[in-house]
């Protein structure tokens, strides 16, 4: 390393060190209220990606209504994430906050089925096309059941995904492409799992990529966003999901369309709103190997 670098280097580690220290003085109540649950969390907070807040700490929310947080240092905030569409409606909506408390009222852990879940059942195949519907707990289920649903269907292991995704807890997602090779992404510590079998990934929008990877036909399904979210905005270029949903029909491969995030592009998510095909509509569907259905998590 020359000495320029390291110069260099020197005042990027203290101009971070700067905005660290203001943000501890902006946010006293959270930073006491971090300490405290660092000595009964195993990673500080109750979720284990708290920690990697940028100012060191995350902010410990009071309140929220609509599109707007107010922290316990009394400082308000935008809303852009809602939630990971837990929110989508905006925080405390009256008509969602009266229709929870009418339910907990009647119950809400009951472990069976209510008149009201068939109203449901029938609308997200209105909104989304899809026949069939099964609820989890979480994105991270969600992904986890589809991808079990699709080697049921196709007898294969792989799941392919796109470099720098995130789908949750999903250890066949956590790979990305490194210096041009297949490694785990975001310093994941190795879980036991055997990532040359179970794993695929390619890069985002590369077509060409993705005809070879489904060509050795041994990719139950692709795992994928509509567009890029979790490493930064990545936008899909042009014909990319055409050439997507043909790809995997020809390769006889179940198309996952994970819309934790994107759902919030309107009611039926960016599978409505940008034409996407929840279903296979090809007459070569009854073959069940010759083209799988999608799935819209």
């Amino acid at each position: 390393m020359t000495s320029a670098t390291t110069e260099r280097a020197g005042v990027l580690n203290r101009l971070l060190d700067a905005e660290q220290e203001r943000f501890r003085a902006l946010h006293p109540r959270s930073a006491a209220a971090w300490q405290q649950g660092r000595q009964h969390y195993l990673y500080g907070g109750p979720s284990h990606w708290m920690r990697r807040w940028a100012g060191g700490f995350p902010i410990y929310a009071d309140e929220a209504h609509g599109a707007h947080i107010r922290d316990i240092d009394g400082r308000d905030y935008i809303d852009f994430c809602l939630g990971d569409t837990g929110g989508m409606c905006g925080h405390a909506p009256e008509a969602v906050t009266e229709a929870a408390l009418a339910q907990l009222k009647r119950g809400a852990t009951m472990m069976l089925p209510t008149e009201d879940s068939l109203w449901v059942g029938a609308e997200l195949s209105r909104r989304f096309g899809a026949k069939y519907w099964t609820l989890t707990t979480s994105a991270t289920d969600a992904n986890r059941a589809a991808i079990r649903i699709s080697r049921m269907i196709t007898g294969r292991r792989k799941v392919l995904v796109f470099s720098g995704c995130y789908h949750g807890g999903v250890e066949e997602a956590h790979v990305e492409i490194r210096d041009g090779r297949v490694g785990l992404r975001n310093m994941i510590h190795p879980n036991g799992i055997d990532h040359d079998a179970v794993s695929r990934v390619v890069e985002f929008n590369d077509v060409t990529a993705l005809e070879a990877a489904l060509a050795q036909g041994d990719v139950a399904c692709v795992l994928t966003e509509p567009l890029m979210t979790n490493f930064g905005m990545i936008p899909v270029d042009p014909g990319f999901h055409q050439a997507l949903r043909d790809l995997t029909r020809r390769a006889g491969t179940v198309l996952i369309i994970d819309e934790t995030h994107t759902l919030s592009c309107g009611p039926g998510g960016y599978t409505e709103s940008h034409g996407l095909e929840p279903t296979s509509s090809s007459p070569a569907r009854r073959s069940r190997a010759a083209s799988p259905p999608a799935c819209s998590v």
